[in-house]
């Protein structure tokens, strides 16, 4: 593998890109990165002092002026520094003081950006992001050395940082744009300027910020405003908020879905328990596809990213060879047997209205005339309408033909309503802690069952998961 080396930066590189006011120390100084956290800084990065949500960056400046050591450190203008200013400059540290340390970061990261030159994908929707970008960089990275997100680093904070790891043999960027807030994308796609632009779906996430569906759909738009003027922005047919924004935008587009007047299509779709298999057909050519996760919905991930690769030159052959190296993401839909020949679909990575319909869709054709199982936590930051939509869910759930529904958090009251008011009897819902479900479930499960696992990162539904890879195998079902 290539070694990847950073560009190295000037103070004065770092004062111009940032726009800040250099208080003390030489312009000439080098640094070898940019670094937000006070524990990892390597003796010769420039210190950004970030305030986040929990720690602010300012307090840590002292932790990192180690005795000799010459630093350079980015802050507020509207901070009081410790140590102050008098012993920065007697200790030779370059200090640039900017009026927000964040937008800063992001300043920054588009300044490296611009000096490699790398040509930018970027990724959003309201589910399926991820699997979305890691399939992308799977079609991609045989073919362009690539840098992509890694984790959940995709805001404001997230992003700027990846882009800061940008170094001159990277030949591609494939990022995720996340969001909870209006103006989020427009930053972010400000600091990235992609030349291609993909918008997977549109559904009522974040709707505590956003306010409702037309606020997710006015937010996700904001991609659009900063694609490159010669980019290709990239849409779902089959998703009509998505083509609402398709219908307002006059640059180069592609359409990607089930729907006859997508670009790029999947036909003969098939799934078992363990992959999905489709034809692709792209203008003028079409192959058979095979996904090593199952999952109707991932079909549409990977047409999403098939036509990033379509846009950027690829051939058929070549996104059939990517798509079929990809591999599950973990807690995004990964499937495994646990003891007592049990099917577990652990999706606990994240959840929304969209995802958990998705999810549970999937679990109704894998358990085929099986006994399913849906272990549900509560769908965070839904707002005024979490009630309502924790409900739905319910009867999606009861209408699936599960045998079983176990439901905790805030709102699993609401989910066994649903469930209820859609005619599922009431002493097949189970509600209680992650606890009480693992113990009920030890005693409930029999060979043959399917599990579905699902909730908001914050409820932790992965314990439960755990609890299922170690279950006792000599255990039974209770009578």
């Amino acid at each position: 593998m290539t070694h990847i080396k950073l560009i190295p930066w000037t103070a004065e590189e770092i004062l111009n890109a940032s726009g800040g006011t250099l208080l003390c120390g030489d312009i000439r100084q080098r640094f070898s990165g940019v670094s937000i956290d006070s524990r990892r800084i390597s003796a010769d990065d420039v210190f950004v002092a970030i305030r986040g949500e929990v720690h602010d960056g300012h307090r840590f400046i002292r932790d990192i002026l180690t005795p000799g050591v010459r630093r350079g450190i980015v802050v507020s203008r509207h901070e009081t520094l410790d140590p102050g200013l008098d012993r920065l400059e007697q200790d030779r540290v370059v200090c640039i003081a900017v009026d927000d340390t964040t937008r800063a970061l992001g300043d920054l990261a588009a300044f490296n950006l611009e000096r490699t030159r790398a040509p930018v994908i970027a990724i959003t929707g309201s589910c399926g992001k991820t699997t979305t970008r890691e399939m992308a960089v799977s079609v991609f990275s045989g073919h362009v050395n690539t840098l992509s997100t890694q984790g959940n680093y995709n805001n404001l904070i997230g992003l700027p940082l990846t882009l800061l790891r940008l170094a001159c043999q990277h030949e591609l960027a494939i990022l995720e744009l996340g969001m909870n807030h209006p103006g989020e994308i427009r930053r972010l796609a400000q600091i990235c300027q992609p030349d291609i632009g993909v918008i997977i779906n549109i559904g009522p996430v974040h709707l505590e910020g956003l306010g409702s569906i037309e606020g997710v759909m006015r937010a996700k738009g904001e991609l659009l405003e900063h694609i490159k003027p010669e980019g290709t922005a990239v849409f779902n047919a089959d998703d009509p908020n998505v083509m609402r924004l398709a219908a307002a935008f006059n640059g180069q587009r592609l359409c990607f879905g089930m729907s006859p007047t997508a670009d790029i299509r999947a036909s003969s779709v098939n799934q078992d328990a363990s992959c999905v298999s489709f034809v692709l057909e792209l203008p003028g050519d079409r192959v058979p596809v095979t996904l090593d996760t199952p999952g109707l919905f991932m079909v549409s991930n990977a047409l999403a990213a098939a036509a990033a690769g379509y846009a950027r030159g690829l051939s058929a052959g070549d996104i059939k060879a990517g798509l079929e190296a990809f591999k599950p993401v973990r807690q995004r839909m990964n499937v495994f047997m646990a003891n007592r020949q049990v099917h577990v679909i652990d999706d606990t990575y994240n959840a929304n209205p969209r995802s958990m319909e998705a999810a549970i869709r999937t679990l109704e054709s894998l358990k085929g005339k099986g006994r399913g199982i849906l272990v549900a936590g509560d769908m965070r930051e839904l707002g005024a309408q979490s009630e309502a939509l924790h409900r739905k869910i319910g009867g999606v759930a009861a209408a699936s033909g599960i045998s079983r529904l176990y439901v905790t958090g805030d709102f699993a009251y609401a989910v066994a309503e649903g469930a209820q008011q859609a005619h599922m009897a009431s002493g097949s819902i189970f509600i209680g802690s992650r606890e009480a479900i693992e113990a009920d479930l030890q005693k409930w499960l029999e060979p043959g069952d399917w599990v579905l696992i699902k909730g908001s990162r914050s409820i932790k539904m992965e314990k439960i998961v755990d609890g299922l890879r170690g279950m006792n195998s000599n255990a039974g079902r209770a009578s």
